[in-house]
């Protein structure tokens, strides 16, 4: 029978098991078993299964032996151990077991198997890099990431990360921890704010549901909250003296870009979301179609992200009407057509560029146009002009006496030759060169940038930091053997999400079991396929279906498996692509951009699959060059 302690401690308990190293040792395997299912059953209403429980009594017998030995140093009987601890707003992660000893944070995820995979290895890692990152009880503390293969036996490798230590290594490894720090207060631990980066689809949800985002440090840092105070001002100062700016904020992939403007309209004062009510102040605009269903089929709503296209045909194909709001964000503002791919679509004789400020042009007494702009993800027919036709849009809507200010990096500014230098507000601000996406591997566009520029040598160089980051990056030339990583890795975290990409004008990659053909790739509803849970035969988790560069620009995974085709092709020291794109300038530059949104989605890594066929050999070299690492069986 548990003692009162243990009793107090299951009661709605974040976690399964919780005591001091001695308690531990003289609490019995049934009495510690019974404590952990009910917090279990707590947690999660449903039974652990007999896996489950198999499982607890594997590192339980484990942490017996070694704790027993471990205890002839005095102090380590004071240690807490937290079994099966969950991360909050996680899903139902939870490492195995989390050791608070004298100021540091150790945290062992158990394996029963004999060797360890690299799937192991990084879940290890990945518990304690969030730890470390988001949760305020590891603040300024070491967490130290342990893997622990129950069925194996031997000495240690080494000091790799996560560290390696089967059960009779244990003993001596817990012996040789610094001593002397204050003891960390369990309580206050397990109840300490856990604040995890949230994903573009979470972070709308929590913007919709006024909920506040996360205090991240790297959200601060990226100047996001200073962005969101400069437009807040700018819109206070537009409305009272009756002025229209253009504020264009540039990006690198995953640096915020598309919160920024949906906080920026959600948030403006007087803003309504209910679809019955024609008042709103802002609309949040996208040409981006799977980022618009997506997020649409998130919030239950078609008010908060709409269609630019539909933007277009009301305002300026039908009738050349005064939208309602102020203030029009366009997302994806790179995507922006050309005035050719403008007339064929829509009718319209001018850039998109141009359209939308000609629309709001007739916004009565003032306006603000937010364009977010993605830096090299321009992928489609008609999007190769960038900056320019805005500075062509200023000029065509002042010609009539208008007066616009524009607001933008320094490297946006020198392409607006239409103004005089007083009506240009030039900060660095509006350049947001920090990624949000992939947790702490800030450098991992760089390394996407060597990478494409045929900069091998350099790509490797910044891999050790990228790994060291908790940054997982493989090479497979087995589809089956990424997939099998994923489902392992991923294996009962339930929020997680992983899937299959690839680049559109990739003609072999459908033979092996990567559907990125032009039919399988319409059959995909972005709303499912992004949020379903992995048991939903319409997720990305399933495996069994793909989506191309315009299926994930704007959008996530945490682990996507990424198709490498034979549109782009290492040669001669060089990358090459061949084929042909109608009405494209620079065929290459969209196959480049297209590879650069595919390596971009990751928040915990990817795996590029490259076929075993001889005319990708090179191409599969080339990329191990850079440093990913061969995807263990």
């Amino acid at each position: 029978m548990s003692s009162p302690q243990l009793d107090l401690f299951a009661i709605a308990a974040p976690y399964g098991w919780m005591g001091d190293v001695a308690t531990f040792l003289h609490t019995p395997l049934e009495p510690w078993l019974k404590t952990l299912s009910q917090n279990y059953t707590t947690l999660y209403a449903q039974q652990a299964t007999h896996t489950q429980r198999q499982a607890w009594e594997d590192s339980y017998q484990v942490m017996q032996t070694a704790l027993e030995a471990a205890a002839q140093r005095p102090s380590s009987k004071a240690w807490t151990l937290v079994f099966e601890y969950e991360l909050p707003r996680e899903g139902g992660r939870r490492p195995d077991l989390v050791i608070l000893a004298e100021g540091q944070v150790l945290v062992l995820e158990f394996k029963q198997k004999p060797r360890a995979t690299s799937s192991d290895r990084d879940q290890a890692v990945a518990y304690a890099r969030d730890l470390a990152d988001y949760h305020r009880g590891c603040r300024d503390r070491p967490v130290i990431p342990i893997l622990v293969p129950t069925r194996g036996q031997g000495e240690p490798p080494g000091a790799d990360t996560p560290l390696v230590l089967y059960p009779e290594n244990i003993p001596s490894y817990l012996q040789s921890l610094p001593t002397g720090k204050p003891d960390i207060d369990p309580e206050a631990w397990v109840q300490a704010d856990y604040a995890p980066l949230p994903t573009v689809i979470q972070a709308a949800r929590q913007i919709f549901q006024h909920e506040p985002l996360p205090d991240i440090k790297r959200a601060r840092s990226a100047r996001i909250p200073e962005v969101m105070d400069y437009l807040h001002q700018l819109a206070a100062q537009a409305a009272a003296k009756q002025e229209r700016h253009l504020v264009l904020v540039t990006g690198v992939p995953g640096a915020g870009k598309t919160l920024v403007g949906l906080q920026f309209v959600h948030q403006y004062p007087g803003q309504t979301h209910d679809e019955r009510d024609e008042g709103a102040s802002a609309v949040f605009l996208s040409g981006n179609g799977p980022l618009i269903q997506v997020l649409q089929y998130a919030l239950k709503s078609k008010v908060f992200v709409q269609s630019i296209r539909n933007f277009y045909i009301q305002h300026q194909v039908r009738r050349q009407t005064a939208p309602a709001e102020h203030i029009i964000v366009f997302d994806e503002a790179q995507r922006a057509w050309d005035a050719e791919r403008m007339a064929e679509k829509y009718g319209i004789e001018s850039a998109a560029a141009g359209a939308v400020l000609t629309i709001a042009e007739r916004i009565p007494d003032w306006c603000i146009v937010l364009g977010l702009i993605g830096e090299g993800q321009e992928i489609h027919v008609g999007e190769e002009e960038g900056t320019e036709q805005w500075n062509a849009a200023i000029a065509s809507v002042t010609e009539g006496g208008s007066t616009w200010q524009v607001h933008c990096s320094p490297e946006q500014a020198s392409h607006f030759t239409a103004l005089p230098d007083e009506q240009i507000q030039a900060n660095d601000r509006f350049n947001l060169t920090t990624s949000l996406r992939s947790h702490r591997a800030k450098d991992l566009q760089t390394w996407v940038a060597h990478l494409l520029d045929g900069e091998l040598e350099a790509a490797a160089a910044l891999m050790p930091r990228l790994q060291a980051d908790g940054f997982s990056a493989y090479l497979t030339r087995d589809l089956a053997q990424a997939k099998a990583y994923c489902r392992d890795r991923y294996a009962g975290e339930t929020a997680k999400r992983y899937g299959l990409m690839a680049s559109s004008r990739a003609r072999n990659l459908a033979d092996y079991g990567l559907p990125n053909d032009y039919l399988a790739t319409r059959r995909v509803k972005p709303g499912p396929w992004y949020i379903d849970p992995p048991d939903s035969p319409l997720s990305c988790c399933a495996l069994d279906s793909a989506v191309t560069e315009f299926g994930c620009q704007g959008l996530e995974l945490d682990f996507p498996v990424v198709g490498w085709g034979n549109d782009l092709l290492w040669e001669g020291g060089r990358w090459i692509s061949r084929g042909r794109q109608k009405n494209v300038a620079d065929p290459r530059r969209l196959r480049l951009n297209s590879y650069r949104v595919l390596l971009t989605r990751g928040r915990d890594g990817f795996v590029v699959f490259v076929p075993s066929e001889a005319g990708m050999e090179a191409t599969a070299e080339a990329l191990m060059i850079t440093g990913l690492l061969p995807l263990e069986s």
